[in-house]
């Protein structure tokens, strides 16, 4: 019962970590579409 708890505790913390990763990657992301965006506006006009 011990392991099953130690495992449970370690998979949660494990995937709270991913979520801020993959978070922040989200946001490399969605700001890397922005300049992209940004520079195909300004080469259009």
């Amino acid at each position: 019962m011990k392991k099953i708890a130690l495992f449970a505790l370690v998979a949660s913390t494990l995937a709270v970590a991913a979520c801020n990763t993959v978070s922040g990657a989200g946001r490399d992301v969605q700001a890397a579409g922005k300049a992209v965006t940004s520079t195909a506006e300004e080469v259009k006009h």
